[in-house]
């Protein structure tokens, strides 16, 4: 059994940064593949960014375009642990944004955190 726990995530104005972090327990496998996806209402949830991992070390990293630039993912493995940098913020990024780790015969979803941008 695998649980996440996330944290950060609140409200900005546009133009200012969060960062959100999510620290994985359990059955963690060497390879798997931490990200963040959101769901902003009457939206379907959506890819922001996923980081693998592998014995060998892997971290090869996966944007939507809409976050490109702006985001950025990282992720210790030690602690499997994945951060999410957001600067730069929208009123589109509002949303709530779910940490999510997939392995072999596991695909767990964190509770999920609430980010909003606005004036």
């Amino acid at each position: 059994q695998v649980q996440l726990v996330e944290s950060g995530g609140g409200l900005v104005q546009p133009g200012g940064s969060l960062r959100l972090s999510c620290e994985g327990s359990g059955s963690i496998f060497s390879f798997n593949t931490m990200g963040w996806y959101r769901q902003a209402p009457g939206s379907e949830r959506e890819l922001v960014a996923t980081i693998t991992s592998s014995p060998t070390g892997g971290g090869e990293t996966n944007y939507a375009d809409s976050v490109k630039g702006r985001f950025t993912i990282s992720r210790e493995n030690g602690k499997n642990l994945v951060s999410l940098q957001m600067n730069s913020l929208k009123p589109e990024d509002t949303a709530v944004y779910y940490c999510n780790l997939e392995q072999i015969y596991i695909n767990c979803w964190g509770q999920g955190t609430q980010v909003t941008v606005s004036s």
